[in-house]
């Protein structure tokens, strides 16, 4: 489903639905106004020179409801977007795209709290699961965990770089008993299947490889740590749901022989 208004939708006759409200001396829709279009959607909020611009509310036939800004008929600037599967998003709009900061809630609880560019999870930001309580803090590329971040568990937590979602190269886990695991995550190839096949299938997999433990460093014993290393936004600012990242837990954490 799309989240993009359809007002300029135009029948065969060119009707453009139902309007009542302020008009500009050139008879086009300006000021306050309310549009029920020939879709079933509806808009009540500000227009000028027949576009809607300025504070609204746009009611889509489907349930989903946005109330904010718009600028020439698209989304732009702050605002709410209620989706039908019960996840909203609440923050910086561009262009009607989501785009700046914002905080989506999905509609499993999860929530990501962070920088968006072009309807994506982009830059620094803050995915919480909800079933664990796990979340990470880092950097997001197009809606994938990549570079820098941090997973944070229960007792533990996981240091290092994320590549597509996964950790990749050199890093740490930091356990609360007070003590850290250094190491490493590579990719291996696994043989599956029949031994007796004259090709057997080779599939890859993420395996750590622990290479020495320590006492906690200064950074990982800082009580703020999650957000000290990333410069988290602090200010608080659909249609695709967005997808949630995988792997709610410490990957492969049965590996690091803790």
């Amino acid at each position: 489903m799309s989240d993009v208004g359809s007002e300029d939708f135009e029948d065969e006759q060119g009707y453009l639905g139902e309007y009542e409200g302020e008009r500009n001396e050139a008879g086009e829709r300006h000021g306050l106004g309310r549009a029920v279009l020939v879709n079933g959607d509806s808009y009540q909020g500000m227009y000028e020179r027949g576009k809607r611009s300025g504070q609204g509310t746009y009611r889509f036939k489907n349930g989903a409801r946005y109330i904010g800004e718009y600028y020439m008929n698209l989304k732009h600037g702050q605002g709410v977007f209620y989706y039908p599967d019960g996840s909203k998003y609440e923050g910086s709009w561009v262009d009607d795209q989501r785009q700046g900061h914002g905080i989506y809630t999905y509609p499993n609880g999860d929530t990501y709290d962070g920088e968006w560019l072009q309807h994506q999870r982009h830059g620094q930001g803050v995915y919480t699961y909800l079933d664990t309580g796990s979340k990470y803090v880092g950097t997001w590329a197009m809606g994938k965990m990549e570079s820098a971040g941090e997973l944070i568990h229960l007792n533990h937590r996981y240091q290092g770089n994320f590549l597509n979602n996964k950790p990749t190269g050199p890093g740490k886990y930091v356990f609360d008993i007070g003590c850290e695991q250094h190491g490493e995550y590579v990719q291996e190839d696994q043989d599956k299947g029949d031994a007796e096949e004259e090709e057997p299938v080779t599939t890859t997999v993420l395996k750590w490889k622990p290479s020495a433990v320590t006492g906690l460093s200064h950074w990982a014993a800082a009580k703020d740590s999650p957000s000290s290393g990333w410069n988290l936004s602090e200010e608080a600012k659909g249609q695709t749901t967005q997808e949630k990242p995988k792997g709610a837990q410490s990957p492969i954490l049965e590996n690091s022989d803790q």
